[in-house]
Order: structure tokens, then sequence, then C-alpha cells
């Protein structure tokens, strides 16, 4: 037992050494195995201080050759978790004879580990592992302390946070967490996994003091895990908040850097505490044999490691997790497979020549039933001495077949494998024949050969058309003449010899004409029938042949792209079906970005999206789009394909009594459902406090309404602008109806007045008028007319308009306004709903509030204030696309507030921008400021119709930040950046907290009408496409 301990203790030893070995060579880009484990030793493991070391060195020494180290204790490839190594002047050889190597290794192994352990009860691998984490997890540490929370905070509204039937819950980004997000939804939607965290029970000595740092630590996180879990299966809220096993994350590992990390290395801590975790509940259960660790079990698979190292034959088995690939130079997931499955010159593993060559084949011999791909898509760029993403395309199936790499189908591999090769070989001969066919010549231009042959029987069938120039230009001169010397001779008489050298006169313009016989288009001069028969029968039949050869080289390229397609499509070869489930996708850059995940739902058989709060239905097309890269810059990172023979990984559970779909809260064990149970009784005693507090908020509004005059664009308390605007009104359609009209009573003439005052509004309301000339401002009854509200709405707001006690100046008026007020209050409640009339009358309170918003906010917007304009606009767009969706005539022009909304943050982008270029502190806190509280909270508004200017704006103000990642910058500015880049980047389209909305300034009728009039007026002098 103590061996198997002792042996176990060097796996892990080594198994830390070679991560810490893949990280840094992925991070600098060096892959000289001596050099990398020279720079772990120098810098005593800290992986921040070998890439210091290995940058510093690399700048000083030329870069060598590449060259492909083997150690014979390495035996597995340095980009897997294998056995580790030794520094090479301590080389033990393991797989030899000698029983005092293994001794040596086992003592050496155990000094090292029992000494660590003594003083930290941590393993070398935590410390080591655990180092690498810290800068990313005091990012999302100091990211708590943002003062812009604002970007991140509830929306007050809890309905807004209330679940929808039984959608998937998704989780509250507490600061730069769509790592934890991501990796978590992808697992909590492998329902076995689910089942073990939520049916996980402490060990029983959990009760007593921990013995190690190690337990203290894991074990409040897998209870932390059990009450996030319990929530995403049962709460009411829409989103839940991870905060509490962020935090023990985040407190595991401190650091001063903030940097963000590639998430991978999350994932691969996350998995390291569940499986100790498990492991202790496993060491407590079994009874006398060895305990089975589920996390091992479902992540876990092993792979034999194949080779000759300088003539020597090795073969080992080694464990691994999630497995690296490399994406660069490769395009799709087989290839990056193949490439990581062979290494080395492998030649000497098949032949019988005893060969000094070294390299290896790795065969999987167990394969986890949750399979996962890490996709290596960052790499150091020495040069510029600073990670980079890898943005290529990659292609990878929904349905992944791993029949070819399994040691079982070995040898069949082998030989298809061989044949592909010869077959490839084969191709690359045929597509370089069809290239000598298809760009043919010798000159820098080169053409199809079947087009040049094609352009020369056109040439030779061409008759010449010769058409003089000079009879063009001067048809007054005699026929016969030669102009082909350019002189005017005498008669068409032969010349005589003196003639002949006589001196030609000088004739500029004759001299410079074309000869008479230059054809209008190529064509041969001379050429007979018999001649051109012949070749054209030539041409012809070898046009005919070269197409031939073409579409023959053609059909063999397409026969042998298609026999390699389907050399592992044979039944024998579609045994070990993987299916997707997860794709983890980054977008932004190396040091900065955003992260979401797609998760296949086999129950409803479509594709989830989860990014963040945000879980919504998705599609392949989509995963696709964002996940292959080579489209803006996100992709793939990493794939998690599950078992498809294995369906316990996706099913539901049942219950044993009844044979029912466990689901739910009934999923949950009992102390899991007491914890959600007390979490939604909290949340729905928010929502009934929200309920009371917004009923008694109505109530109030409903007896100030009671209680107020009629509106004040109806009538006010003392004669304003506003209301001797329509006092005028009213008094003049009373003259004109006491003009017209015979009979003189009160009742006659108010209903005369209300006649004639009605034809004009519909008159107003008929009428086409230019866009700064809006009647609806001008009074309510045209806003109504256009939008077709009631009649008995029509009257009794006309009869309102009439009983204003301002009307009240001569004994004529006022006898009106008493038959109007007595008619008011004969109005029976059944004839007239009030609450209908209020709604209507509220509609063209929200019409003018919007108009208002609008005009204010594009003065501000004509006077270059955009910061002020900004709210005023958003506002506008939001209120008038609340109104515009009871009508098109409730609300203003769609397109042109949602262009000047657009431009505005444009502009603020724009200022901002410049700010932070200009390095200084206050401007670049001050751009800062300006996208965390202006720009960044209002994207989600652009990006959640989908509108194509909206999201080209958006794509315009992250492309001109994401720019700067490339450009030397002072190290406070790089951290400002790196902090404030995910927010940029988060493609969340639920709308989060908000700014209240702006001071409305006071406008009467008149001066509205006239204001909007002038802006209108001079938006219409901006040419179309500036708008």
């Amino acid at each position: 037992g103590s061996v198997i301990n002792t042996l176990l203790m060097i796996f892990l030893l080594q198994q830390h050494q070679q991560t810490l070995l893949n990280q840094l060579r992925e991070v600098t880009g060096t892959t000289d195995v001596q050099l990398l484990q020279q720079a772990l030793q120098v810098s005593n493991g800290d992986l921040g201080e070998a890439v210091a070391f290995l940058t510093e060195k690399n700048a000083k020494v030329p870069q060598q050759d590449e060259t492909t180290y083997y150690q014979t204790s390495q035996v597995a490839s340095d980009r897997y978790i294998s056995v580790g190594s030794q520094a090479d002047t301590n080389v033990i050889d393991l797989t030899g004879d000698d029983k005092d190597d293994l001794q040596r290794a086992i003592a050496l192994s155990l000094e090292e580990s029992n000494r660590a352990f003594r003083e930290t009860g941590i393993t070398d691998e935590e410390q080591a592992i655990s180092r690498v984490l810290e800068a990313s997890i005091a990012e999302n540490k100091a990211s708590l302390k943002r003062t812009h929370t604002e970007v991140w905070s509830d929306s007050p509204n809890p309905h807004d946070r209330k679940r929808i039937d039984n959608c998937p819950v998704g989780l509250k980004n507490v600061g730069n967490t769509c790592w934890f997000s991501a990796v978590i939804q992808s697992l909590f939607n492998l329902l076995e996994f689910q089942r073990l965290v939520l049916n996980y029970s402490p060990p029983a000595r959990v009760h007593d003091l921990p013995r190690n740092q190690k337990e203290h630590r894991n074990l409040p996180f897998m209870q932390e895990l059990r009450n996030l879990f319990s929530l995403m299966v049962g709460s009411k809220r829409k989103y839940v908040d991870p905060s509490r096993a962020v935090e023990i994350l985040k407190d595991a590992f401190k650091s001063s850097e903030s940097q963000q990390q590639d998430v991978s290395e999350f994932t691969h801590k996350l998995l390291d505490w569940l499986e100790d975790a498990f492991q202790m509940k496993a060491e407590e259960d079994r009874e006398g044999e060895k305990p089975k660790n589920p996390m091992v079990e479902l992540f876990y698979g092993r792979f034999l490691a194949v080779g000759v190292h300088e003539g020597k034959k090795f073969e080992n088995t080694e464990m691994f997790g999630q497995y690296p690939l490399q994406v660069n130079g490769f395009k799709d997931l087989h290839e990056c497979l193949e490439a990581a499955m062979i290494e080395g010159e492998i030649e000497s593993l098949h032949s019988a020549e005893n060969s000094a060559r070294s390299g290896q084949e790795h065969w999987f011999t167990e394969l986890p039933p949750v399979l996962t791909f890490e996709l290596s898509r960052f790499e150091f760029n020495q040069a510029l001495g600073r990670p980079e993403k890898i943005h290529n395309k990659l292609e990878f199936p929904s349905m992944l077949y791993m029949d070819r790499y399994m040691d079982r189908n070995r040898e069949i591999t082998r030989i298809k494998r061989e044949e592909i090769r010869r077959l490839k070989e084969h191709l690359t001969l045929l597509q370089q024949r069809l290239e000598r066919y298809l760009s043919y010549g010798s000159g820098p231009k080169r053409f199809p050969l079947a087009d040049v042959l094609q352009y020369a029987m056109e040439f030779a069938s061409s008759k010449p058309v010769c058409t003089s120039p000079v009879e063009d230009i001067d048809t007054s001169a005699p026929p016969g003449l030669c102009h082909s010397s350019g002189l005017a001779s005498g008669p068409a008489t032969a010349p005589s010899a003196a003639q002949q050298q006589r001196v030609p006169i000088h004739k500029p313009f004759t001299q410079s004409r074309l000869p008479p016989d230059l054809p209008m288009h190529p064509a041969p001069r001379h050429i007979t029938e018999e001649e051109l028969r012949v070749l054209e029968g030539c041409l012809h039949r070898w046009r005919s042949e070269v197409e031939n050869d073409t579409r023959d080289l053609q059909g063999s390229i397409t026969r042998i792209h298609r026999t390699i397609e389907l050399m592992y499509s044979d039944k024998s070869m579609m045994q070990v079906p993987y299916r997707l489930h997860a794709v983890l996708v980054h977008e932004g850059q190396a040091n900065a970005g955003h992260y979401w995940a797609y998760i296949y739902d086999p129950h409803q058989r479509c594709w989830m999206k989860y990014n963040d709060i945000s879980v919504t239905k998705s599609s392949w097309e989509e995963l696709v789009r964002d996940s292959f890269g080579g489209y803006r810059n996100a992709s793939a990172y990493c794939l998690m394909y599950i078992n498809d023979k294995k369906p316990f990984l996706t099913e539901e559970e049942f219950d044993k009594e009844t044979g029912q779909i466990l689901s739910g809260m009934d999923k949950l064990p009992p102390d899991l459902k007491q914890y959600v149970k007390e979490d939604n009784e909290q949340f729905d005693k928010e929502i009934e406090e929200w309920d009371i507090m917004q009923a008694r908020k109505a109530q109030q509004e409903k007896l100030a309404l009671a209680t107020a005059q009629d509106p004040e664009y109806m009538e006010q308390p003392s004669p304003t602008n506003d209301s001797k605007h329509l006092q005028e009104d009213t008094e003049r359609a009373i003259s004109r109806a006491a003009a017209e009209q015979e009979e003189r009573s009160p009742e006659a003439l108010l209903n005369a007045a209300i006649k004639m005052e009605y034809g004009r509004l519909l008159r107003f309301a008929q009428e086409d008028t230019p866009v700064e000339n809006d009647y609806r401002l001008q009074h309510i009854i045209v806003y109504f007319i256009q939008n077709q509200a009631p009649k008995k709405i029509l009257e009794r707001t006309l009869l309102t308009q009439f009983a204003d006690r301002n009307l009240a100046f001569d004994e004529r008026c006022k006898s009106i306004m008493n038959v109007a007020r007595a008619k008011l209050d004969l109005i029976k409640p059944e004839e007239v709903n009030m609450d209908e009339y209020e709604i209507w009358h509220q509609d063209y309170r929200n019409f003018r509030e919007t108009t208002i918003l609008m005009v204010t906010g594009l003065e501000l917007f004509q006077k270059t204030n955009y910061v002020e304009a900004l709210m005023y606009l958003i506002y506008a767009y939001q209120y008038n696309k609340e109104l515009l969706l009871k009508g098109l005539y409730r609300g203003h022009d769609e397109e042109l507030l949602g262009h000047y909304r657009r431009e505005c943050l444009l502009k603020l982008n724009e200022q901002a921008a410049a700010m932070f270029e200009s390095g200084e502190e206050p401007e670049v806190t001050t751009g800062l400021g300006i996208m965390n509280e202006l720009v960044v909270p209002c994207i989600p508004l652009l990006l959640v119709h989908d509108a194509v200017r909206d999201l080209l704006a958006v794509e315009d103000m992250r492309n001109r930040w994401c720019s700067y990642l490339g450009q030397e910058m002072e190290s406070n500015l790089q951290e400002k950046l790196t902090d404030f880049l995910p927010k940029l980047l988060d493609c969340s389209t639920e709308i989060k907290s908000f700014h209240d909305p702006p001071k409305l300034p006071t406008y009467s009728t008149l001066e509205l009408c006239e204001r909007f009039s002038r802006i209108m007026a001079a938006l219409g002098r901006v040419p179309t496409e500036g708008r």
C-alpha cells in the first residue's frame, strides 16, 4: 500500500511539473523542453518569473533551431498531463530494469513532497498551480471594488428578475466572472455531474476541525457549489448570484497583479477541488476495496504512449483530463487530433531498422464519459513581448467518432493513415498537374489553357475590318492616295526615281495618323481558307483534349478527397461516438475579453446560449458563426463532448417508487430543498413588497388626478401662455359660431362652436404637412383623430376645452362655459369610460414628454454637448418605441431617433477613446468614466433588436478599443484597459439598471411647437446619407 501511495505521489508531482511545462510553452512559444525546465528551476516553479526568464533569455540569445527533446522518463508528449521529468542532469530511467533507479526516484519524490506537505498542508502540485491562478483571481477580486457598479446591478423591479416557467437559470456576473458562468453552466447541464454535486454529503469527520488547509477550503466550496446548483434547479429567479462560491475561489489565491488568465486554468482547479472533495468521501465510504472517485471516472481517461527514443522502444500508460490541442496550422478538429497523436520521426516504430530517430504515438486505451478538448488559441509573440490570440478558423463536428484514435484499432488506423498519406501525395501531384492547366504561361500573368486556345481560335477566325482614320477625318481627300508614308503624293502612277529620292515634306497632322490598313480589332493580316481550316481544327481538337484532361484531373482530385473523407466511415470505425455537449466561447484578445457557452439541450433538441444572466435559444448556425473562428474576434477555446452511448450523462432521474421523472425541487435532497424554499420565500416577499409599493403609488396618482383640475395642456389655473393659446382658439370658435348661428342660446352656440372647432382640427389632422409642422403638438384632438380615438373621448375632451374657467371674460363666454360644465356633470359613467379616457390623455402626455426629450436631446446634439444629449435621446427613443407599439401615429420617426441615439454614442466613444489615447491621468479617468457610466450601459439597447446599423455601431466601438491591445502603453493604462474591456465586450442584451430619466424643461404649447419646428428644419438640411 505504501509503495502504491508513493508511486501516486510521484505521479502527482510529475503531473504538476508537466502541467507547468505545458502552460509555459503555450505562453512563451518556446518548444525547447530543456530550456523550459531550466526556466522552472530558476524561478522555483513561479510561472511569471519563468516567463520573464525566457523572454530575457530570448532577447539575449539568438533563437535556436527547434529540436525535439525526449527523456526516457518523460515518454509522453510535453503537451499532455503525463509522467513528469527531472532536469536533464538528474534523468532517472524508469523504463529499464534497474531497481536502484526506481528506488532513488521514489526516495527523491517522497522527500520533496513530504517537506512541502509538512510545512503547508498542501502538496507541491497545489502550490504551483495556485500561482498560475493568482492573477486571474486577483483581477476578479479587484473588479468587485469598481466604482461603476451600475453596469452589473439588478433591475429594481423584481418582476424583471422573475423566472419564466422552467427556463434555465442564468448566473449573475459579479465582476469579470463570465468565465465562471460559462464553465459552471456547461457542467451543471451534465445531469450526472449535477446529481453528483447535489447529492454529495461531506465526510462525517468534517464536523471536527479540518485536518489541513486543503480540506478547510474544498469542503466549504463544495457546499457553496451545492447551494448554487440547487438554486439553478429550483429558484424562482431568472438568474442567481454565485458570489459566495466565487469568493471562496478568490480568497484561496491572492495576488497584487491584475490580469485575466485562460479560463482553462480555472476549470483545471475546479475539477481538482471536486476530485479532492469526492476522494475524501470515497475513502470514508470504502469497505476494504479501492475507493472510486466519481470525478475521475467522469472526466479522466488513459492513453498509451508508444515510441522510440534514440533507438530504444518504450510503451507507457498515462492518465489525462482536459486534452490540449494546438489550433494554429489546422483546419478542423481531426487534423488537430491527428497531429497531437503523432510526434517526431515515427518511421522507426514500424521499421525493422535500428534507427536512432525519436518519436512517439498516443493511443487512447480508455476514454472518459466526458471528453474535454482545450483549444490553444493563445500564443506568446516574442517580438512584441506579449500573448496574442489566434483567430484562425477551426471546424469541429457535432458528432465525433474517436475509433481511429483507440489503441484497439492501432493497426487498422496505421494502415489507413499510410493509405491517406499515399493518397495525399498522389493528390499533391494531381493538383500540381491541374495547376499547370489552370494557370498556363511563363510570364507573370497566367490563364487557363482552355481559354488560351479558345482566344487563339477566336483570333484566327476574326476577319480584318480596315477603316482608314484619314478617311474618317478628311473625306475630301481624293481616292487612291497613299497615306501609309504620311505624304500626299501625286496621281496614282508609278513614281520616278527622282520622285523616290525627293525629301519628304514635314506634315505633322498626316504623319501622326495611324496606317490606313490597321484593323479595327486584332485579326490575322494574311490567312488562307486552307490554313484557317487546319488551324481551327487543331485548336478545337487541342481545346477539347485540354478540357477533357482538366475534367479528368478534377474528377480524380474529387474522388481522392472523397476517399479520404470516407476513410473512417465504415461501421467498424464508428463505434465510439461522442456528441458535442458544450462549446465555451471567448470574444476579445489574449489579455481581455468575454466568455459565454453554447450548450445542447437534448430534451428540447436545440442549442441554448448561456451568456451570464441571459439564457436564450440558439441554433447550430449561430454556434458555428461564433465558435469556429475567423469571424470577428470570437472563437471556441474549449469543446466538451460526451459519450453518446451513455445516455445517463444527460438523462433525468426517475423516482424509484412512482417511476415519474424527478424535476424541479423533487430533485433536491432535504437540506437543499429547505435552502431553495427560503430563498424563494425571500424573493416572493420582495415581489409582494414591490407590488404593494406600486399599488400605493398608483392609488396616489389616481387620487391626485381625481382632485386635480383638467390636464395642464387643456386648462391652466392662471392665464399662462399655454392656456392663452388654447383660450384664443376657443374664443375664436365661439365668435364664429355667434356670427353664423341664428339661435343665440348658450347651448346652441356651444354646439355650433364645438362643431366648428372640431372641423378646424379635423382639417389639421388630415393635412399633409412637412415634418417640422406637427399639428399633434398644437392640439390633443389632432392626436386623437389621427390615432382613431373613440368618439365619446373626443366629445368629452372638446367639452373640457369649452368648460375652461379662463373663458369667463364676458357674459356670452361665461354662459357657454357654464353650459359645457353642466354637460360634463351630466355625462354618466357608463357613457364614457373614465379609465379609457385617462389612458388616452396619459398617452398624449407621454407623447408631449417624448417630444420634449427628443427636441432637447437633438438641440444638445447640435451643440455637440453629447454627454447631456445622450440620456435625452436614449429615453426619447425608448418612450417613442413604447408609443409606436400602439399605433403608427402615436410617436415620432423611429429611424431618425435611432440614428441620433446611435450617432451620439459613437461621438461619445470617439471622445472617450481620444481621452484614453492622451495617456494623461485625468483625461483617461474621464474617458473611461464616460464609457462605463454612459456608453456601456446603453450597448444592450443597441443589441436587443438586432438592427443592422446598431450592431455595426457596437462593432465599431468595440473594435476601436480592442485595437489598443496591439499597442505599446504604460502598465497602468494596460490595467485600466484590461479592467474595462470585458464590460464593453459583454454580449448580453439584458437591460441592466439605468440612469434616471433627465429632468424635463417646461415648455408651453407654442414654445414646444416653435422649438420642434426649428430643430426639425435644421435636421432637414442634413444630407440623407448623413442621417
